[in-house]
């Protein structure tokens, strides 16, 4: 369940990728679909991660933690994408979605037993 959670993380900032470049260069159709894939994608990162916790319950407080970095990883990229749609600046949002992501890749590699870092 790990590789499809990694998997489900990479699509989705590739997909943010995407519709971030699609709205920079006006291509509202190509950015909404992208958008909505990422959307999509939302629920199979929310499933597997939702999986992995279940097989971590024993680990306390750093799993509590990951879940929410997760979901601020969730949150700010549901928001850069919102901005972008409106056209307005992001800039605060990229910066919670780098801390965030490297928290929770952190916590996922790093602390967590499925991870590859030495612990």
């Amino acid at each position: 369940m790990a590789h499809l959670h990694i998997t489900s993380w990479v699509i989705a900032f590739v997909m943010l990728g995407l519709a971030t470049t699609f709205h920079r260069a006006g291509k509202q159709k190509a950015a909404k679909i992208s958008q909505m894939i990422l959307r999509a994608d939302y629920l199979l990162v929310l499933f597997s991660g939702g999986w992995l916790f279940s097989s971590y319950a024993n680990y306390g407080p750093l799993i509590i933690i990951k879940v929410l970095a997760g979901l601020w990883v969730l949150a700010s990229m549901e928001a850069i994408s919102a901005k972008y749609k409106k056209g307005k600046p992001a800039g605060s949002w990229w910066l919670q979605l780098t801390i965030a992501a490297i928290l929770a890749i952190i916590l996922g590699w790093g602390f967590l037993p499925l991870g590859i870092l030495p612990a």
